[in-house]
């Protein structure tokens, strides 16, 4: 196992992951196109038992593309998206990989909401999903 630190551009707000994340992501929709403000957002997937956060980020309740609750959580200060909690995923966490303070081994296994996905973007073999699988 190995232990992942991050947090927001200021620092406000730092985390550290106790496992290794069981799930790797990239998600096309666009409410994380419009809060990454980017093509997609990657994502590491975790219990939120294994996230331990000091300082107390922001919060914004957004409705995800299939109407389900997302709990957005980002830097009060910066602004940097950090976390985000999905009605339909319940126990997890997922944790924005860009502000992991090493994202050297982040490889997406999968992508999702690829039916709102930019025309230009190409993830090669990652195998993707025009919603979220099943």
């Amino acid at each position: 196992m190995t232990e992942r630190t991050g947090g927001c551009l200021c620092g406000a707000v730092r985390y550290t992951i106790a496992i290794d994340p069981p799930m790797q992501a990239v998600c096309h929709c666009k409410n994380c196109q419009k809060q990454a403000g980017s093509a997609y957002s990657m994502l590491v997937g975790v219990p939120e038992s294994a996230l331990t956060v000091t300082g107390t980020p922001k919060v914004y309740m957004d409705k995800g593309d299939s109407g389900s609750a997302v709990t957005r959580q980002f830097c009060g200060t910066c602004g940097s998206p950090l976390f985000s909690l999905v009605e339909s995923a319940p126990g997890m966490v997922f944790v924005k990989a860009g502000t992991l303070d090493d994202t050297s081994d982040f490889k997406p296994q999968v992508q999702v909401w690829t039916k709102s996905r930019q025309n230009w973007v190409d993830l090669g073999p990652v195998p993707g999903f025009d919603t979220v699988p099943g």
